[in-house]
């Protein structure tokens, strides 16, 4: 019996840990990753997306959280330079979190600095490859480059990940008719 007390307090204590832990690493990702692909609807999908996203903006580390809420505070405001210095700081304190990056590539994006959005977004998915924010970043920039098929081929890949969602579809059926005239 003492034994199975202690096994359940050391199994206690890792969920507990876990729970604590967010950011692409978290084990409760693959189990929402699976139900988001087998979402039975886009409003359960959406929930799921909100549970992902909940986990991946949080790195752990106080200071870097409390980054990425000014990043985001300023990049609402538009204030831009000073958005970039704060996720300029994240991607160097810790550049394993892959929200740091994805957070960047989104800011670049909104700057017009679509390469730079590109690079982040790839440091993104090397850290996180089921990060959907991302590879929905990397469509539309695809889409301001005029890269028609390599969005279809990242909204693509968005689908296969999370298929509910009606946004990645509309884009996706938008970028199929512009390759189906452009082929005419």
């Amino acid at each position: 019996m003492k034994r199975l007390l202690i096994c359940l307090a050391v199994l206690t204590a890792l969920v507990v840990a876990g729970a604590a832990r967010a950011d692409q690493k978290d084990p409760r990702l693959p189990a929402l990753f699976d139900q988001l692909k087998s979402a039975p609807d886009p409003d359960a999908a959406t929930e799921l997306e909100a549970k992902i996203w909940s986990i991946w903006v949080l790195s752990g580390d106080k200071e870097i959280d409390g980054l990425m809420a000014e990043g985001e505070r300023e990049m609402g405001e538009r204030h831009y330079p000073q958005a970039l210095q704060a996720f300029n700081r994240i991607v160097e304190k810790k550049p394993d979190f892959a929200e740091g990056w994805n957070r960047r590539a989104t800011l670049y994006y909104l700057m017009g600095e679509y390469q730079k959005s590109l690079d982040d977004i790839g440091r993104t998915l090397k850290l996180e490859p089921r990060h959907f924010g991302a590879i929905s970043g990397m469509g539309l920039v695809d889409i301001k480059l005029e890269r028609m098929e390599d969005a279809a081929a990242a909204y693509r890949r968005y689908l296969a990940i999370n298929p509910q969602n009606r946004d990645a579809r509309d884009t996706l059926e938008m970028i199929d008719a512009v390759l189906k005239r452009k082929s005419i």
